[in-house]
C-alpha cells in the first residue's frame, strides 16, 4: 500500500524564502526516516530489486540439481507470475517492453514447475517469445542455462576454453583483461563447458515450441560480420578452431587448467567473501561448477557457497524475491553524507556507529586489481558485506566522502586510513584520465567482439560518472586543483561530454545521472561554473524537467539515446538533476524551485518517498536494478544541498584535508 503523502505549501506561490520551513521540515522527516532504517550494528542496507530472471534461474537450477524444494519453487512461481506483462512476456526493468531472455527463462521456469503450455498465460507468453525471435535470439549466458537442461545444443554455444586461465598476465589477452564480473562468471563456466553436465528432461518439460522453425530447422550458427576483416569474424574463426580442439582426445593442458580454475574459484569463495564476487550469476555458476566437480553438499566449500547464495533471498511472505547482491557499504556511505550534509552533528552517535562499521570494512589485502595495478599498498572498500577480492573505486570514493564528515575519535588513525585509501583510489586513474570501477586499463574494445561477450560487460571502461565523483571527493578535501591528475580528469570529462551537454551514466540511469555527478565534481574542484561547456549541461538538465516539476529517465535510453532525459518523474532522478543544477550557482532559477517543490510535495508522511521505477544500472541493455534506498537518501541530500547553498555553505566541515 502506498504511504500517505505530505501536503506542503507550493514554493512558487509564496514570497521568496517562504518555502524554507517546508524544506527544513522535509529534511527533518527524511533524517528521521533514515535513522529508523539503520541496523543496530551501524550500517544501512536497502533491498536491490530486479526482474523475474533470478527466481526463474533458481527454478532452472533446482531442476538441474535434481533437488527441487517444492515450497521454494512455488514462491518463485508466484513471483514470476506476478511480473508477467499484459502481452505475455517479461521485462528487465520497470515499465520496459518484454525482453527475450527474461521471457524464455520465465516461461521455462513455469513449465518446469508444472504449468501447461495450454494455460492461457503460457500461450500468451509463447506468442510473445516467438514474436521476439524465440530461443535463437537469446544471449549466450541464457542459452547456457538451457543447454544444462538439454534445451540448446552445446556445440552452438561459444567455447570457453578452461586453458585461458593458464595464459600469463603479461600476454595481450588473459583473464585479467576482462572485467572482474566477467572473470567471476566465466571461470566456473569454463569448468562447466568442459564437463557439459546436461540433465535430460521428459518430453512434456522441453521447449521445442519456443523455436520459430522447430529445433531441427533452425540455423544456430553465430552470425558473422558482413565485412571480411573484423574482430568478430576473427574470433568466430578462433571459436571454430577451439571446437575442433574440444572434439579431440588430446588436450595436454586440460587437467592442469581445470585444477587451476578450481583453485582460482575456491580461493575467491573463501574467508572474507560472501560467495564468488558476492554477486548472483557468479555465485550460482560456482555452485553448479562445484557440484559438477563432484563436491558434496556436506563439503565445507560447497556448503558455504550454498549458504552465501541463500543470503540473497528475501523471505517476504507476500512476495519472495532474490537479490543480485547486497549493498551495505554503498548505502551506508551515502546515508552518512546525506545525514551530516543535512545538519546531523558530525559526532552524532548513530553517525559514529556507521563510520566505525565502515572503517572495519576497509579491504587491506591485494585482490584481483593488483594484477593490473602495481600500487604497493592495499586499501579500498567493496560494495557488499564481505568481498575482499573486489574493492572498487566508486564505493571507495563514496566511503571517503562519508568518513571525511564524521568527527573521528582517533584523528591520527583516521588520517592514516584516509591517506592510504586515497592513494589507492588515485592509483586507478587510466591513461585517458578517467576511472573505471574495479580494475585499471581493462579497456581493450576489440574484446567486445569475443563470442561470449554478448552480456555487454566484458570490459571495465572509464566512466564520466565515476570520474566526476572522484573529483567531487578531491575538491572537498582540498586536493590541489593544479595537480596533473585533476587536469587530466577534467580533460577526460570535456572529451566525453555529449553534443547536447549531457554525459553518459554507466552506473545509474542514465544521462541525468552522468550530468549530475560531473557537474557536482566540477563545482567541488572549484571550476568556473559559468563556462559555456558547463552551462550547456545545466541547460540540458533544465530542458528535461517534467511538467510536474520532477525529472525522470527510462532504462530504454541505453538502447535508444534519443530518449535521454525522458521518463516519468522519480525522486532519485529529480534529486540528481537538482543537485546538478544547484552546482551551477544560481539557486533562484525557477526550475530549481519547481524541482524542490516536487520533492516536498511527493514526500510521504513518514519522511520517505515512493519510487517503483528502476534507476540503477548493472549491465547496460542487459541488467538493471532498483536500489530501494535511493528513494530515501538522494532526496535528503538534494534538499540539504539546496539549503546549504542558499546559506552560502559550500559543504560541511571536512575532518580530513590534503596536506
Amino acid at each position: 500500500m502506498r504511504p500517505q503523502q505530505r501536503h506542503v505549501i507550493d514554493a512558487e506561490s509564496v514570497e521568496d524564502g517562504g518555502g524554507v520551513p517546508d524544506v527544513r521540515e522535509g529534511i527533518r522527516l527524511a533524517q528521521q526516516n533514515l535513522l529508523r532504517l539503520q541496523h543496530p550494528e551501524g550500517y544501512w542496507v536497502g533491498e536491490l530489486m530486479v526482474d523475474a530472471t533470478l527466481c526463474a534461474d533458481y527454478i532452472l537450477y533446482m531442476h538441474w540439481a535434481e533437488k527441487v524444494d517444492a515450497v521454494l519453487q512455488e514462491k518463485c512461481v508466484q513471483h514470476i507470475r506476478a511480473r508477467q506483462k499484459e502481452d505475455g512476456g517479461w521485462n528487465i526493468y520497470y515499465g520496459g517492453p518484454s525482453e527475450i531472455n527474461a521471457s524464455v527463462k520465465a516461461y521455462f521456469a513455469l513449465k518446469l514447475a508444472g504449468d501447461s503450455p495450454s494455460d492461457p498465460w503460457m500461450s500468451e507468453a509463447r506468442a510473445t517469445i516467438l514474436r521476439l525471435g524465440g530461443i535463437p535470439h537469446m544471449n549466450t549466458y541464457a542459452k547456457l542455462y538451457l543447454a544444462l537442461l538439454g534445451q540448446f545444443p552445446w556445440k552452438y554455444l561459444p567455447t570457453i576454453p578452461v586453458e585461458f586461465i593458464l595464459l600469463p598476465d603479461w600476454l595481450f589477452f588473459n583473464v585479467y583483461e576482462m572485467s572482474s564480473w566477467s572473470r567471476a562468471m566465466l571461470m566456473p563456466l569454463a569448468i562447466i563447458n568442459h564437463f557439459k553436465p546436461t540433465r535430460f528432461l521428459p518430453a512434456d518439460k522441453q521447449l521445442h515450441e519456443l523455436y520459430p522453425a522447430g529445433t531441427e530447422n533452425n540455423d544456430f550458427t553465430m552470425r558473422r560480420d558482413h565485412r571480411l576483416l573484423t574482430w568478430r569474424n576473427f574470433f568466430l574463426r578462433c571459436d571454430s578452431l577451439l571446437k575442433l580442439h574440444e572434439n579431440t582426445p588430446w588436450k595436454p593442458l586440460r587437467q592442469a587448467a581445470l585444477e587451476k580454475a578450481e583453485q582460482w574459484m575456491v580461493e575467491r569463495m573463501g574467508e572474507g567473501s560472501d560467495g564468488l564476487a558476492a554477486v548472483f550469476p557468479a555465485m550460482l555458476n560456482s555452485i553448479i561448477a562445484l557440484k559438477t566437480l563432484g563436491y558434496s553438499e556436506d563439503n565445507p566449500i560447497l556448503a558455504k557457497a550454498i549458504h552465501d547464495f541463500q543470503g540473497l533471498f528475501v523471505e517476504d511472505p507476500h512476495d519472495f524475491r532474490i537479490q543480485p547482491c547486497l549493498s551495505p557499504v554503498w548505502d551506508t556511505a551515502i546515508n552518512i553524507v546525506a545525514l551530516v550534509e543535512s545538519g546531523v552533528e558530525a559526532d552524532h552517535p548513530d553517525v559514529r556507529r556507521a563510520s566505525k562499521w565502515l572503517e572495519k570494512k576497509e579491504v587491506l589485502m591485494k585482490g584481483d586489481w593488483s594484477l593490473k595495478n602495481a600500487h604497493p599498498e592495499a586499501s579500498g572498500w567493496a560494495f557488499e558485506f564481505n568481498n575482499v577480492h573486489y574493492p572498487d573505486t566508486d564505493d571507495t570514493a563514496m566511503v571517503l566522502m562519508g568518513l571525511r564528515l564524521v568527527k573521528p575519535e582517533d584523528a591520527q588513525a583516521n588520517e592514516r586510513m584516509f591517506e592510504r585509501a586515497l592513494a589507492w583510489l588515485l592509483s586507478f586513474q587510466c591513461r585517458n584520465g578517467g576511472w573505471g570501477a574495479f580494475d585499471k586499463e581493462v579497456t581493450k574494445n576489440w574484446l567486445e567482439d569475443v563470442p561470449f561477450a554478448d552480456h555487454n560487460a566484458i570490459l571495465d571502461p572509464t566512466c564520466s560518472d565515476l570520474t566526476g565523483r572522484i573529483l567531487e571527493l578531491l575538491g572537498y578535501i582540498g586536493f590541489d586543483r593544479a595537480d596533473r591528475r585533476v587536469e587530466r580528469a577534467v580533460e577526460y570529462l570535456r572529451r566525453t561530454q555529449e553534443d547536447d551537454g549531457s554525459w553518459y551514466g554507466r552506473w545509474g540511469v542514465n544521462y541525468i545521472y552522468g550530468a549530475w555527478q560531473v557537474l557536482r565534481g566540477l563545482r567541488a574542484m572549484g571550476l568556473n561554473m559559468k563556462e559555456d561547456w558547463i552551462l550547456r549541461a545545466r541547460d540540458w538538465l533544465e530542458s528535461c524537467q517534467n511538467e510536474d516539476g520532477g525529472w525522470g529517465e527510462t532504462c530504454a535510453t541505453y538502447d535508444d539515446p534519443s530518449l535521454k532525459g525522458k521518463g516519468e518523474s522519480t525522486p532519485s532522478q529529480t534529486s540528481w538533476a537538482l543537485m546538478g543544477l544547484c552546482a551551477c550557482d544560481d539557486l533562484d532559477r525557477p526550475r530549481i524551485r519547481k524541482g524542490i517543490n516536487y520533492l516536498l510535495r511527493t514526500q510521504n508522511c513518514d519522511g520517505s518517498w515512493y519510487e517503483p521505477q528502476t534507476t540503477g544500472t548493472g549491465f547496460p541493455k542487459v541488467f538493471y536494478l532498483k536500489y530501494d534506498m535511493y528513494r530515501n537518501n538522494w532526496p535528503l541530500l538534494a534538499l540539504a544541498t539546496y539549503e546549504n547553498y542558499k546559506a552560502g555553505l559550500f559543504h560541511r566541515q571536512s575532518f580530513y584535508r590534503c596536506r
